[in-house]
């Protein structure tokens, strides 16, 4: 399984941008997927996460109502709408797949595969 993400970038505070992550492998297609990311001297945290079916979502406090997770199972691929983005958006974000039954969406030890991030920098 591998995943590969794309669409980070450098934009305006307020602008938007999408996050993709196609996955390779039919194995990943039955995993929990779900957004990560690490900003600079911090530690490693839960964006937003969704179910094998997409029927469950959970999202952090601070990107609620702004960004917004879906995948698309027939092209294997997860996706992160980012809006309204603030500079505290500023980070590496990753995408991970794995099963998380039993366990915390955000606790990334439960995640057996990663990509390897893009960044995504928000000027004020």
């Amino acid at each position: 399984v591998q995943l590969a993400e794309s669409g980070g970038g450098l934009v305006q505070a307020g602008g938007s941008l999408r996050l993709s992550c196609p996955t390779s492998g039919r194995k990943s297609r039955t995993h929990t997927k779900t957004w990560f990311r690490r900003a600079p001297g911090k530690e490693r945290e839960l964006v937003a996460a969704i179910s094998r079916t997409g029927g469950s979502t959970t999202y952090a406090y601070s990107v609620k109502g702004r960004f917004t997770i879906t995948r698309e199972n027939a092209k294997n691929t997860v996706y992160l709408h980012m809006n309204s983005l603030l500079p505290a958006d500023t980070a590496v974000y990753y995408c991970a797949a794995g099963s998380t039954e039993g366990g915390s969406r955000s606790d990334s030890r439960l995640y057996e595969y990663w990509g390897q991030g893009t960044q995504v920098t928000v000027s004020s």
